[in-house]
C-alpha cells in the first residue's frame, strides 16, 4: 500500500501564505507546483513540513475544519503564514491521532522566517493594539518607502476581465522603475511586462522619481520607460522630477494613458486622488484601508467615482525588503464583478442584530458593528469602513448628504470614526 503524507509548502515570492494538502508522492507533488502553467520561474515552492499518516483524506479535512477561517476566500486551498501560524499547523498535525511520523522540517528556514517576523509582524495582541488602532494608524500613515510585493499586485490584476487591457495604453506614474535585473523593477512594471503579450496591451508607461530616496537602485534622475509593441526604451528629460504631478507626468496622462495602475505615496494621496479621479481615466490604486471613512475621500465613494477592488494588502516591503504590516487596499472605477466580499455582509432585520453588535450614541445615531446591516431601518445610521470595502453601496445604500465622516460619541466619550450610510428611498 502507497504511504500518505500531509504536507505544507510554501513559494518563494509569497511568504505571507502557505498551501497545506496531502499526496502519496511527496518529489512528484512538488514538482507539479513548480511546474504551474502561468507560474513566474522566480516563484519556486519549497516544502516547509512533510509528514507520514495513516488517512491523509481524513487528517486534511480535520486541518480544513481547524483552520477555516485562516484560508483564502477565494481558492480555499491558501493558508496565512507566519512563523507562530507554522507552528500552530505542526503542532496540530503532529498531535493528530493518524499522525505516524515526521519526514521533513525546514528548519533553517524556520528560523529566518522567526526572527524577520518577530521583528516587523508582531500581533496586534503583542503590539497592545486593537483594529480600531490599526485603522486610525492607517489614516495618518506617512510612510512612502514601502514596496508593494509583486504577489499581491498579480493577486488583484488578475481578478479582471483580460478585455480590459486589450489595446490599451497603461500608465504606472508612482516611480515604477525599470531596470533589466528585476529585483531593481517595481511589482507593477514587472507584472505588466511579464503579462504585455497575453494581455494584449498596446503599449505600458512608467516612470521613476527623481527624488533623495533612491528605491529601486536607478540613480536620483527622473526617466519615462516606454514598452511599445517590441520596442523599449528609457527618456531622461531634462528636468523631469518623475513625480506624477510633474507637468510631464500630467501630459502623458491626458494625452497617451488608458489604464493608471500604482501604488500612489501615502502622504500625497489626497493629491494623487484629485488628479487620477478627475482625469476621466481607468484606474486601479492601492491607498489607506481607511479612506471610505475619511473626509477627503468621502465624496468619490457617495458620487460613485471610487470603489473597493477586490483585494486587502496587510504586508509591503520596505527598502531593505523585509516585510511590514500596514492597512492597504486596491481601488478602482473599473467594474467589480461579483464580488467576493459581499458573503460578509450581514444584511437582516434591525431585530435579528445581535444586542452586542448595534448600540444607539448620544445623538441617537445608530451603530452596527461586525458588518451587520438593518434593512428594515429608513434613518440614517453609522459603519465603520468595512461594509464600504465589502459593497455596501452597491446593494441599495447610500452616504448620506454630509459628505464627512462621523465621529460617534457614546456616553461623552469618543468612539472609533465611522460613516454615515442609508437605505436609499
Amino acid at each position: 500500500m502507497a504511504k500518505q503524507y500531509i504536507y505544507t509548502v510554501q513559494a518563494s515570492l509569497e511568504p505571507s501564505k502557505c498551501k497545506i494538502g496531502k499526496t502519496n508522492d511527496l518529489e512528484r507533488r512538488l514538482k507539479e507546483y513548480n511546474n504551474m502553467t502561468g507560474k513566474s520561474k522566480e516563484n519556486v515552492y519549497r516544502y516547509l513540513f512533510a509528514c507520514e499518516v495513516k488517512n491523509m483524506t481524513e487528517v486534511e479535512n480535520d486541518i480544513k475544519i481547524k483552520y477555516s477561517a485562516l484560508r483564502e476566500e477565494k481558492s480555499r486551498e491558501i493558508y496565512f503564514f507566519n512563523s507562530e501560524l507554522f507552528k500552530q499547523y505542526v503542532t496540530f498535525i503532529k498531535s493528530h491521532p493518524l499522525f505516524v511520523k515526521e519526514i521533513f522540517i525546514k528548519t533553517e528556514d524556520k528560523k529566518e522566517i522567526i526572527k524577520i517576523v518577530k521583528k516587523t509582524t508582531p500581533s496586534l495582541e503583542e503590539r497592545g493594539l486593537s483594529q480600531r488602532d490599526v485603522l486610525q494608524k492607517a489614516q495618518k500613515a506617512n510612510n512612502d518607502e514601502f514596496y508593494t510585493r509583486y504577489e499581491d499586485v498579480e493577486k488583484e490584476l488578475s481578478m479582471y476581465d483580460k478585455k480590459i487591457w486589450k489595446d490599451k495604453t497603461v500608465f504606472c506614474n508612482c516611480d515604477d522603475a525599470v531596470d533589466n535585473n528585476e529585483k531593481n523593477t517595481s511589482a507593477f512594471a514587472l507584472y505588466f511586462l511579464r503579462n504585455f503579450k497575453e494581455l494584449e496591451l498596446k503599449k505600458l508607461i512608467c516612470t521613476h522619481y527623481s527624488g533623495a530616496v533612491d528605491l529601486f537602485n536607478q540613480g536620483t534622475k527622473g526617466y519615462v520607460f516606454t514598452k511599445d509593441g517590441f520596442k523599449e526604451f528609457k527618456d531622461f528629460p531634462k528636468g523631469y522630477t518623475g513625480s506624477f504631478d510633474d507637468p510631464l507626468s500630467l501630459k502623458i496622462l491626458k494625452e497617451e494613458a488608458d489604464i493608471v495602475c500604482t501604488n500612489p505615496p501615502f502622504s500625497r494621496a489626497i493629491d494623487y486622488w484629485k488628479i487620477t479621479v478627475e482625469s476621466g481615466k481607468q484606474f486601479l490604486i492601492i491607498s489607506n484601508i481607511a479612506n471610505p471613512v475619511t473626509k477627503a475621500y468621502i465624496p468619490y465613494f457617495k458620487d460613485n467615482k471610487v470603489w473597493a477592488g477586490y483585494n486587502e494588502i496587510d504586508w509591503f516591503l520596505t527598502p531593505k525588503k523585509e516585510l511590514n504590516r500596514a492597512a492597504g487596499y486596491w481601488f478602482t472605477n473599473i467594474p467589480v464583478k461579483d464580488r467576493p466580499k459581499y458573503k460578509q455582509l450581514k444584511i437582516v432585520s434591525l431585530k435579528e442584530i445581535p444586542e452586542k453588535h448595534k448600540q444607539y450614541d448620544d445623538l441617537k445615531i445608530l451603530l452596527v458593528d461586525n458588518c451587520y446591516i438593518p434593512n428594515d431601518y429608513e434613518k440614517p445610521f453609522a459603519v465603520s469602513a468595512r461594509p464600504i470595502l465589502n459593497g455596501i453601496l452597491e446593494k441599495g445604500y447610500k452616504l448620506i448628504e454630509e459628505n464627512t465622516s462621523y465621529i460617534p460619541v457614546v456616553n461623552g466619550k469618543e468612539k472609533f470614526r465611522r460613516v454615515l450610510v442609508q437605505r436609499n428611498s
